[in-house]
């Protein structure tokens, strides 16, 4: 029942230590980005052997990688377009991760996909499932199976019977985006890469005709320095072009911005033993088991605003809410909804007019020499996005780098992890808490659970839950900031935990006590606490009062004027000539 010896914690001691080795070692590669594929790519370089930097604007996960649907998975609506490479490949992935990678924060999910039409659309549907089956090869969750009206009803009741004609019931997984992001980055500096958080990117270095690395700036204190290296890989996502600008070169591909909205709904609110997918005029809409809620979503629609801050609208939201209740017993209102979250995918600009229609395959260029470019594609495939980087940033290097070995190496917290479910009762009285907090515990550290319960020696509070959102235990709070690099109430409350999603009160009433427990160990005066608690609760009346605008560029206009948590962020990033 120990935890994995060693694993790097990323707490103000390694944050600043990895500012005193950013300015002064040469590094193989410098990764920009603290999303899924950034992440992914650090941590790949990094068991290569490589000598590894990973650096991030704003915090782990801020931008897409923590606001998709929630899902490891294949893209079933993506057999329809013919892009059988890519649920291929992704459903391998899946099967990695649920197995061997992540076992503790990738979950089996069942879903069921009403049938609306008769004679046609049970074999058209059953068919393409039977691809989705195989497809991935060996796989840990079951086959397809068929239901009738009555059987289909019986695990979703909440659906009207006139909505469905049968079903048919299939397995995906659910994720937890933000906290799986974080824990590859986490994985990577056990690997020994570089990483750190509020660190922006604002210029390029150049040795004659090519990139030797890039100048940095604290988005906490202003403070810059330069980090030199053989190659830098742009894994910025919807970042990609404004990155692309700042090199000075010319991209081989360009990203465009889809805009998915996702509203959170309690989970009495809909009766269902399952996850139900829905087909749209457009694409499809997931109603997705999340802890005591269902998370229901997306839209698809082009973005052309604030990159940092996508806002939802009051249209994104009735669109949601009319296509749901469209086959709900129970319609839901406004007033069912607990949180909303809006996330920008990085789409390869070119293929269509329709953002539903773009690929999402991913691309990898060489830019420049010492510049490698990736994006595209989806969560599910962000490690062989980051082998693609990282084999073409080899040209760069002047050692013969190794072959990836991420198929083989666990994120921190995976191994042990089945042998710790088994011994969840013992692991529950050893403690002195509730076995279903041991579960929760287990489902988001894994293995790292007794450091987690260490920050708590000496300090029994600790393992009482937050007051206004007792889901959480005070001691997680303590280990986000002191292990996990969360250096905000925003990193807290919105992606170490999900708060801010998983309650009415978004985090409003819990975000005093989380900035005192905190406090300490970010080295927070009263000011500080008060500034802090001020400036995550006008993000939030931003983001609600947003949500009741009409179109994206009100809904933007409130959004934006929200206070940034870090206090020196530069948006956009100047470019010198």
């Amino acid at each position: 029942m120990t935890n994995q010896p060693g694993v790097q914690i990323l707490g103000p001691q390694q944050r600043a230590e990895a500012w005193q080795r950013l300015g002064t070692e040469q590094f193989d590669v410098v990764v920009i980005g603290g999303g899924i594929v950034g992440a992914g790519a650090a941590l790949d370089a990094a068991t290569r052997g490589l000598r590894v930097a990973l650096v991030e604007a704003r915090d782990f996960a801020s931008g897409t990688s923590s606001r998709s649907s929630k899902m490891f998975h294949g893209g079933l609506r993506y057999l329809e377009q013919l892009e059988f490479g890519l649920v291929k490949e992704a459903l391998r992935e899946r099967e990695l991760s649920l197995t061997t990678l992540a076992p503790h924060l990738v979950k089996p999910l069942k879903f069921l996909f009403p049938l609306t039409h008769r004679v046609w659309e049970r074999p058209y549907v059953a068919a393409g499932i039977f691809l989705y089956d195989r497809m991935g090869g060996a796989k840990s969750v079951p086959a397809q199976k068929h239901l009738t009206r009555s059987g289909a009803l019986r695990m979703t009741p909440g659906l009207k019977r006139n909505s469905l004609i049968g079903g048919i019931r299939y397995y995906d997984t659910v994720v937890d985006d933000a906290r799986h992001t974080m824990t590859v980055a986490r994985t990577a500096a056990h690997y020994g890469a570089v990483v750190r958080t509020s660190t922006q990117v604002v210029g390029f270095l150049r040795e004659a005709d090519r990139v030797s690395g890039v100048r940095v700036r604290d988005s906490e204190d202003g403070a810059t320095t330069d980090v030199r290296a053989h190659v830098v890989i742009n894994a910025t996502g919807v970042w990609t072009d404004e990155i692309q600008s700042l090199s000075r070169q010319r991209g081989r591909f360009r990203v465009r911005a889809s805009k998915g909205v996702h509203i959170v709904v309690p989970r009495d609110r809909i009766v269902s033993d399952s996850a139900i997918i829905l087909r749209t005029e457009k694409s499809v809409l997931f109603v997705i088991p999340w802890g005591n809620h269902w998370i229901i979503g997306t839209t698809d629609t082009d973005w052309n605003l604030d990159l940092a801050h996508p806002a939802a609208t009051k249209a994104d939201i009735d669109y949601i809410l009319g296509h749901v209740n469209s086959v709900l017993v129970v319609p839901l209102t406004h007033d069912d909804i607990d949180g909303v979250y809006a996330g920008l995918r990085p789409l390869l600009a070119g293929e269509s007019d329709e953002t539903s229609k773009l690929s999402r395959e991913h691309a990898v260029a060489r830019v420049a020499p010492g510049l490698v470019a990736i994006a595209g594609g989806k969560y599910t495939t962000y490690r062989v996005m980051a082998e693609d980087a990282v084999d073409l940033a080899a040209e760069d290097i002047p050692a013969r780098i190794a072959p990836s070995i991420t198929a083989k190496v666990p994120l921190v917290g995976a191994e042990g992890y089945f042998a710790l479910v088994n011994q969840t009762m013992h692991l529950a009285e050893q403690y002195g808490v509730h076995p279903y907090r041991i579960k929760h515990l287990l489902d988001r550290y894994g293995s790292l659970i007794d450091e987690v319960f260490g920050y708590a020696t000496g300090r029994p509070e600790l393992l009482e839950p937050l007051t206004d959102a007792p889901a959480y235990l005070q001691v997680e709070v303590v280990y986000a900031a002191a292990a996990e690099g969360a250096l905000h109430l925003e990193d807290i409350l919105a992606r170490r935990t999900r708060i801010s999603i998983e309650y009415p009160h978004r985090g409003m009433h819990c975000a005093e006590q989380v900035a005192r427990l905190v406090a300490p160990l970010l080295g927070w005066d009263e000011a500080a606490v008060d500034r802090e608690v001020e400036t995550y609760r006008a993000r939030v009346d931003a983001e609600i009062c947003s949500q009741t605008q009409p179109d994206d560029a009100s809904a933007d206009a409130l959004r934006a004027a929200a206070p940034e948590a870090r206090a020196e962020i530069l948006e956009p990033v100047p470019i010198r000539s």
